[in-house]
């Protein structure tokens, strides 16, 4: 019976390769592939921005205006995950049904609170600003709202599991003491489900960095604004001191994430020295209040004055043009403007497959020798000297393409190939090539290594114990990492299409600039049924992959 099993699921694992394989290869029909997708100067310019990044411009106003570009773009990213933080946290709760007295309104709570958080995340955050900057102007509340809601949905949907994870004995040991409902959540579910919680957080602040930067595609500031003024005037040198600038940011964000996992760790087994998570409290206190003084004293961000009667008008009226109200034949009930819609998001998933494809591909290609244990020969037995400079040099392509937004990378790849599907599947290759890349490294860094070290035993090479051991051992956790990266590249397709790389994003920044809002309310269906779509592809693909 169990032959039987491990059999049957072989053969799911190998279909489910076969299926990726094929999406993948016909994506790739969707390009005509020719000389004529670069530019005329696209080579040339590629040579130019190769050549900048080792030579990025350094001067002290170069510098200056980098740095409060850098506080303004963690500002912003700071107060989104601060509102989105009260959101995730009360949603989350509620979601997770433990405040409910009995298993019927228990399910009535989960059902309706899930329900609103998967709408709050299912829109990307660039999304939201667009129609937020539409409904309340172009004020730093419209990036800030942007990010709370989509990081909101995404926190309280983790944290609603995480609760519904914790170990039930301790739970039941104070309700046998008679504890209430709000004395369970206190005493019981939070302390247990703190750490996993914080270290979420950490990994979504990281994350709305990255969104942050992005806002200055709506004509909010920060070092995304930096870096689209710079490749308009084609200073390449400058883009890459700001690059460079939000990598640094992203990187110290992630070491602090890092050491503050491991610190509460280390206090939940007793094992107190410095007592770190006090002081991560008091930096993030700091830091919270500073931003949210720069917000409102530097940037003049007037709350109570997004509650005029102007702005009333002015959002009634964007309300009611994306339902058509007054329209006679609204584009959400034209066949034709159907048609055309589900040819962009046909283009759009099209985009996707061929960039989680691209990425795979180049983890592929770079994911052993990134691994700590390949560098330092505790894995193939074989001590290298220049494996670790091969180590340390995939490792840091790998933050710096993940901490650079997909949409930046679009920005710089337009001017190399032509408009198509072809440079929003590369800018979001990238990007997910380094997280990608991360990922099944520590796979790797966590294998079991008896395996391995039995074929080394046996006589084998270090090339024949990569191939035959670590290999087939870490492709479990690699498709499952393929999936998910798929699953959230499915979700931002649509933003790199509003640099002219093509699908839904690229239309629906044309209707936005045209007031074409009942278009953009069939925009914005497409695209949900393409996030639904995502869902069920990749619970699919989970089920073939268990």
């Amino acid at each position: 019976m169990r032959s039987l099993k491990s059999t049957l699921d072989y053969h799911k694992k190998n279909i489910l390769t076969v299926i990726l394989l094929l999406m993948f290869v016909w994506s790739l029909f969707s390009v005509t592939w020719s000389s004529e997708l670069i530019h005329a100067g696209g080579k040339a310019t590629i040579m130019q921005i190769l050549n900048s990044i080792l030579h990025p411009k350094i001067t002290s106003e170069l510098i200056e205006l980098a740095i409060v570009s850098t506080w303004r773009t963690l500002a912003y990213a700071v107060a989104g995950m601060t509102l989105a933080f009260i959101f995730a946290f009360v949603f989350g709760i509620l979601a997770s049904g433990i405040m409910s007295e009995g298993e019927t309104s228990r399910k009535i709570s989960k059902s309706i609170f899930r329900g609103i958080l998967g709408f709050m995340r299912a829109i990307h955050e660039l999304v939201w600003a667009w129609l937020f900057v539409a409904a309340i102007g172009l004020t730093p509340y419209a990036a800030i709202f942007a990010l709370a809601i989509p990081y909101g949905g995404t926190l309280g949907r983790i944290y609603a599991d995480i609760l519904n994870d914790v170990s039930k004995e301790p739970i039941k040991a104070l309700k046998s003491s008679g504890a209430s409902k709000l004395q369970l959540l206190i005493y019981g579910y939070l302390p247990l489900a703190k750490v996993d919680m914080i270290s979420y957080t950490m990994y979504r602040f990281e994350c709305a960095v990255r969104s942050s930067t992005i806002m200055s595609f709506v004509g909010l500031g920060g070092l995304g604004f930096q870096i689209q003024l710079s490749l308009q005037d084609l200073n390449y040198n400058e883009v890459w001191t700001f690059m460079f600038f939000l990598t640094a940011l992203v990187v110290l964000i992630d070491l602090w994430s890092n050491v503050l996992r491991n610190k509460l760790i280390s206090d939940n087994q007793g094992k107190r020295r410095v007592n770190f998570s006090k002081f991560s409290l008091i930096l993030a206190t700091i830091i919270i209040v500073g931003s949210w003084i720069f917000i409102v004293v530097v940037d003049k961000a007037d709350f109570f004055g997004l509650f005029t009667e102007k702005n009333y008008m002015y959002t009634k009226k964007f309300i009611n043009g994306l339902l058509g109200v007054g329209e006679a034949n609204p584009a959400f009930l034209n066949g034709e403007n159907w048609g055309k819609a589900l040819k962009l998001t046909y283009d759009t998933l099209q985009m996707s497959v061929m960039a989680i494809g691209f990425a795979t591909i180049a983890m592929l290609l770079t994911v052993i020798p990134a691994a700590r244990n390949v560098a330092d020969g505790t894995l193939t037995l074989s001590k290298k000297w220049y494996k670790w400079i091969s180590f340390g040099v995939i490792r840091f392509v790998y933050i710096f393409s993940r901490a650079v937004p997909e949409l930046v990378w679009a920005m710089i790849i337009v001017f190399i190939f032509k408009p198509g599907i072809l440079p929003g599947a590369i800018a979001l290759a990238i990007h997910n090539f380094g997280i990608l890349g991360k990922l099944c490294a520590e796979v790797i860094e966590d294998l079991d290594l008896r395996p391995v070290r039995n074929i080394a035993s046996s006589g084998g090479t270090p090339s024949q114990m990569l191939f035959y051991g670590v290999i087939p051992a870490a492709m479990p956790k690699f498709i499952t990492y393929i999936l998910y990266r798929g699953e959230v590249i499915l979700r931002t397709t649509i933003v790199v299409g509003f640099v002219g790389a093509g699908g839904l994003g690229q239309q629906f920044k044309l209707s936005m600039s045209y007031f074409k809002y009942t278009e953009i309310t069939l925009l914005l269906l497409c695209y949900l049924l393409l996030v639904i779509l995502a869902d069920l592809l990749s619970e699919g693909s989970r089920k073939l992959s268990e």
